[in-house]
């Protein structure tokens, strides 16, 4: 896994070497070596390879995949107001919005420049693919900013908006890497499903570590979503307890986010709540269940049994954020 994701590394500054305007191309090189784990393009380089196909032919969808992905998370920031990003000040902050804009503009032109190295067969089924799942992952976005102010959201409205937001860019990610072995379009759809089931355990993970991360460790502001009154699976489990719901909903129509002191106070109840009503122990349940589901996809698979364990380790891996 290492020895990919520095090959990878390799690659993406080689490949996204553009300098000038410096006002344009600096913050696109500052969000792409802020570092995160790379997991969708490792899972393109790691579909690939375990198809038995050379690593080398997916390295520019692999780019292509980082580079849309760290687009999303700039604009994303801006949308969010939010400080920090994997630890470090947000491309808007140290910049401006306007700049973070026009450089997330470049970084989706520059994604799509990276499928012209394939032949036309190729680049027009990786960019099917990649087309359908950019708009999936903007429509995802604007569920999310509807759902901010909206009382009343449900769980399955939220599932779909995180699977559209997150997950359908981790299957397709794996997706790309088997169009590119020449697997059939079968084999293409179980390893999708898989990258599906995966991203809805990694974000509810993400939602359940907005709340009880560790600054240290999560990279990104704890409790943020309190602060925008983000209506998450954590939120939806906690108010189905009728003994903690009117508070809950009285905190999350309030709009602390200039307001220092009352924010904390506010992040600190809602915590508090959450606990107490039984979601976040829910929460938990739901990312087990969507983990579970991966790994009986992995066996499907038409893969060698070493390349199946591989993935589930893999798997493993990712979701232990939590312990």
């Amino acid at each position: 896994m290492e020895d990919l994701r520095q090959q990878f590394l390799d690659y993406l500054e080689q490949k996204i070497s553009h300098q000038q305007p410096s006002g344009l191309y600096d913050p696109v090189h500052y969000i792409l070596q802020l570092g995160g784990k790379r997991l969708r393009p490792l899972l393109t380089l790691m579909s690939t390879q375990m198809y038995g196909e050379t690593v080398e032919k997916s390295l520019d969808a692999a780019v292509a995949i980082e580079v849309f992905h760290n687009f999303t998370l700039l604009h994303d920031d801006i949308m969010d107001a939010a400080a920090l990003r994997r630890g470090q000040q947000t491309v808007h902050e140290k910049w401006n919005a306007n700049t973070g804009i026009l450089s997330g503009d470049a970084m989706m032109i520059m994604a799509y420049q990276c499928f012209l190295s394939y032949e036309p067969e190729m680049f027009y089924n990786l960019n099917q693919l990649f087309s359908k799942t950019a708009l999936e992952v903007c429509e995802g976005q604007q569920y999310d900013v509807d759902f901010e102010t909206r009382m009343d959201v449900t769980v399955d409205e939220y599932l779909l908006m995180i699977k559209l937001k997150t997950s359908v860019l981790v299957g397709c990610a794996l997706q790309m890497g088997a169009i590119i072995a020449g697997k059939p379009k079968s084999e293409q759809e179980k390893i999708y499903a898989y990258g599906i089931q995966l991203g809805m355990a990694f974000q509810l993970m993400d939602d359940y570590l907005d709340a009880f991360g560790d600054p240290e460790t999560f990279g990104k502001e704890v409790g943020g979503d309190i602060r925008e009154n983000k209506k998450t699976y954590l939120y939806l489990k906690s108010i189905d307890n009728n003994d903690f719901v009117e508070e809950l909903k009285e905190l999350f129509s309030q709009d602390y986010r200039d307001l220092s002191g009352e924010q904390t106070l506010k992040k600190e109840r809602v915590k508090e709540l959450f606990v107490n009503s039984g979601g976040a122990n829910r929460t938990l349940e739901a990312i087990n269940e969507y983990t579970n589901k991966a790994m009986k996809t992995i066996d499907s698979l038409d893969m060698e049994e070493t390349h199946k364990a591989v993935l589930k380790k893999f798997s493993e891996d990712l979701m232990s954020r939590i312990s």
